[in-house]
């Protein structure tokens, strides 16, 4: 009779703990609740960083195409990835002008003429110097004064704006000018910059300029 106690009391508790599972003391959940907490709030400050980062390397680039420090905009240029340079809204990674970090050194000084892209309306390729294309092109209105987004479109027209297909979930930066009355706010200009984090700083893998096309 004594043998056959032990077993029934032992599969008694057995069943007691499967009811009843060991639930985690309450300093345990405040600690996991502070770990989750904190861990929120460094991917929170970590975007804020981001965003101030690449704030800043906007206004950088800026600066280096209004003053025509070039030297400034290369050290800016993605290492591995290089840039490249879209005339218009819709990007063509077939046609649009790329180069290396150091192809863009090298010829950034010289009078070799490159074809960019195709004009609007004419269909004529535009070609041009590095520094012709920045001057006439690129920074062709004064874009320190413009208006400032972070992963937003302002400048919109009738063409297709790819960006985001081409460059999926990449921080661009969008620097607007709104069109004036005297031309139907038709006259407006954008120029977008794309940017990839390399070994915690942020650089330029893309130039994109848009206006209104016909």
């Amino acid at each position: 009779m004594k043998n056959l106690i032990i077993p029934i009391f032992a599969l008694t508790l057995l069943n007691a703990c499967k009811k009843n599972p060991e639930k985690p003391v309450p300093n345990v959940i405040d600690s996991m609740a502070q770990a989750k907490e904190k861990n929120i709030e460094n991917t929170a400050q970590q975007k804020k960083t981001d965003e101030v980062a690449v704030k800043k390397a906007n206004d950088d680039i800026l600066q280096a195409l209004k003053s025509k420090d070039y030297k400034t905009f290369a050290s800016l240029i993605h290492p591995e990835k290089g840039i490249s340079f879209s005339m218009y809204g819709f990007v063509n990674p077939k046609e649009d002008r790329h180069f290396s970090k150091e192809d863009f050194e090298k010829f950034q000084p010289t009078k070799t003429v490159f074809t960019w892209g195709a004009q609007d309306g004419s269909g004529d390729p535009y070609k041009a110097t590095i520094n012709d294309y920045f001057t006439k092109w690129v920074f062709s209105k004064d874009f320190t004064v413009s208006q400032y987004s972070l992963n937003k479109f302002q400048g919109g027209g009738n063409s297709l704006n790819n960006l985001k297909e081409i460059y999926p979930g990449k921080d661009f930066t969008e620097n607007y000018i709104k069109g004036t009355e005297k031309n139907g706010e038709m006259d407006w200009k954008t120029i977008r910059f794309v940017f990839e984090e390399f070994q915690g700083k942020q650089y330029l893998v893309a130039v994109v300029n848009d206006q209104w096309t016909i």
